[in-house]
């Protein structure tokens, strides 16, 4: 097992890096020392683009995804494409106008949970719109008054922030999680928050903007009953 350096989790607006080759997985993955490219979890795509060679030549990578732990990032080049040596060196190009996008709904979808103040039970993160599945015990929020809330969030320009609690605080603080359905990214001993000005604060591994103001205009495309209590809202950018 490799560990990879996830140079997006201090850097989400990074779209371009040097990093070397330190693995190939029986599968044709690719590993390498460090890396740009978010893996799918959490709701959120994994990115893709290219790897650059020395020569000019590119790889293309279709995903990426996490390997035997999640310290541990595989990169999934498109069917038959030719492998690098394992040492070499290369220039990681991520698609970053999609990953901006994922960024902006990602973190919009955060001021959702804001707006409609219940458990998630799911969701999913695209590079158009997103979604969350609520356990609404009571009357639903009506749309105008979901966009309105986002609005006024949006428009205050609220700081983005990272900071990094223990395990054992986490599980001393239970109502900090509001995902039902997907744990917090818990077992390597500390546990990534992020904060949202003095609005909102919860675990997340994903990639968000650094202020809400970066989001742009969104709005609730559709409001699903997916269940007695389940309710699907979908945000889209407006």
């Amino acid at each position: 097992m490799t560990e990879t350096a996830l140079l997006f989790r201090d850097d989400p607006y990074l779209s371009t890096a040097e990093v070397a080759v330190v693995g190939l997985t029986d599968e044709g993955g690719i590993l390498l020392d460090r890396t740009i490219f978010y893996a799918t979890g959490g709701g959120q795509p994994g990115d893709k683009d290219k790897l650059e060679r020395a020569d000019g030549t590119l790889i293309e990578i279709d995903t990426a995804i996490y390997g035997a732990s999640k310290s541990e990032i595989v990169h999934v080049p498109v069917a038959g494409s030719v492998l690098p040596e394992i040492g070499e060196k290369l220039v990681a190009h991520v698609d970053w106008p999609t990953r901006h996008r994922y960024m902006r709904i990602h973190t919009a979808l955060h001021l959702l949970t804001v707006a409609v103040p219940f458990p998630v039970s799911g969701g999913r993160i695209g590079a158009d719109e997103g979604h969350l599945d609520f356990d609404i015990d009571g009357p639903v929020p009506a749309k105008d008054e979901i966009d309105a809330r986002l609005a006024a969030m949006i428009a205050a320009d609220h700081p983005v922030t990272t900071e990094w609690i223990t395990d054992d605080e986490l599980l001393a603080n239970p109502g900090l999680v509001k995902t039902m359905s997907v744990k917090p990214p818990m077992g390597s001993g500390r546990v990534r928050l992020v904060r949202i000005g003095d609005i909102d604060l919860q675990p997340c591994g994903g990639t968000h903007v650094q202020a809400t103001a970066e989001i742009g205009p969104v709005t609730v495309a559709k409001i699903e009953n997916k269940g007695k209590q389940n309710r699907r809202i979908r945000i889209r950018f407006a």
